[in-house]
């Protein structure tokens, strides 16, 4: 059984973002995490979608980058198998070209970095900030590493 994988758009998908390539990516991620049987979405927005879901769902009423939506529910499919409900990712678009530029990395490695630290999230991994030092985070970029030749984003 293989994980299922949803990535969608709220507005026309921008040409430098492939789906599949990015699906690839997530599934990349999953295995080597041993993750099995996991539903996931993920969904790229803009900064004045993603505020919305912030304001309503954190009470924060700013933009930001990433938003995992943990849902964490078993369940069995035609099969009898069990498959996991793990969530959704929501990924801004804007913050995303922001983030690259304001950290001066790459923005396919920008791209990855969010779309592996929304997993870790669905995965019940969380921080209490966005210091270096918190172990999600060591986490995260150890993970990264392993990724670092595969191109999720065209330029």
């Amino acid at each position: 059984m293989s994980n299922s994988i949803s990535v969608s758009f709220n507005d026309e998908p921008p040409g430098s973002i492939d789906p599949v390539r990015v699906e690839n990516f997530i599934s990349e991620v999953l295995k080597d995490l041993n993750l099995k049987n996991w539903d996931i979405s993920l969904l790229f927005c803009d900064d004045a979608f993603i505020q919305n879901l912030n304001k309503q769902y954190r009470d924060i009423d700013s933009p930001t980058d990433v938003l995992s939506f943990e849902q964490g529910d078993e369940y069995f499919d035609e099969a009898g198998e069990t498959r996991f409900m793990a969530g959704d990712i929501v990924i801004s678009l804007d913050s995303l070209s922001f983030n690259a530029e304001e950290f001066n990395v790459d923005i396919n490695e920008e791209l990855k970095r969010l779309i592996v630290h929304g997993i870790l999230h669905l995965n019940g991994m969380d921080h209490s900030d966005n210091s270096p030092e918190q172990e999600m985070l060591k986490f995260q970029e150890e993970l990264l590493m392993q990724y670092k030749n595969m191109e999720i984003y065209r330029v």
